[in-house]
């Protein structure tokens, strides 16, 4: 069953017998990923922007490399099933805040900070969430940035404030994140405690790493 097929299936099951509901809820949620689409493009934009600001003044770009996405109306509705909420882009709008994603990788533990800050002082984004998983890893040795940001977005008749979840971290951080979700959620065989034990020990060593090579990063800098 395509996308499509899936979403007018999904609403149809809500109010039968009702076409015209079921094709306008269905097109609401198309709306509502061009709304998303539209912020994250606009967070993306704002952070080539400081980091081309960052190679004319210091010579170097701050930003490794950034990625998004963008959860499909079938992502959506399957999410709101699971929490137990209305099936609408109403809904969507109202108890999901990651339906906009991007993770920017950065090269230097001290860019993350400067990038968070740098937002913040935007006078039309509103920061509403900040999860610090440098400072306070979580128990498996996760280690990553997490902002929830209020965006606007300009519509041709209106202005809409959108939530984009942003995601920071190093390259090492980033390549320990990658490999220990494909570990631990994109294959069938549960990890076992003492793996577990190798990965927390993992992701120490490339926080070290991290910080020796902010430590470098300075030393040079100084001269």
């Amino acid at each position: 069953m395509d996308e499509q097929s899936f979403i007018i299936d999904t609403i149809e099951k809500v109010v039968p017998n009702h076409h015209e509901q079921v094709m306008s809820a269905f097109y609401e949620f198309l709306e509502l990923e061009h709304l998303y689409e539209s912020a994250a493009e606009t967070v993306k934009t704002q952070l080539n922007i400081y980091d081309n600001e960052f190679s004319i003044k210091f010579q170097r770009n701050p930003i490794h490399g950034i990625e998004s996405r963008i959860k499909s109306p079938q992502s959506i509705i399957e999410k709101l099933n699971r929490k137990g909420c209305p099936l609408s882009a109403a809904s969507a709008r109202e108890n999901l805040t990651d339906i906009a994603g991007i993770r920017v990788v950065c090269y230097y533990v001290d860019d993350i900070y400067a990038i968070a800050e740098m937002l913040s002082l935007r006078e039309d984004v509103h920061i509403v969430k900040v999860k610090d998983y440098i400072r306070n890893p979580k128990p498996s040795g996760y280690r990553s940035m997490h902002l929830i940001l209020m965006v606007p977005v300009y519509l041709s008749t209106s202005r809409k404030e959108v939530p984009v979840e942003l995601q920071i971290r190093t390259i090492g951080m980033d390549f320990w994140a990658s490999l220990e979700h494909q570990l631990r959620y994109k294959t069938n065989a549960k990890v076992p405690e003492e793996m577990s034990r190798e990965l927390q020990e993992l992701s120490h060593s490339i926080s070290d790493m991290d910080n020796r090579m902010q430590e470098f990063y300075d030393k040079i800098n100084g001269l």
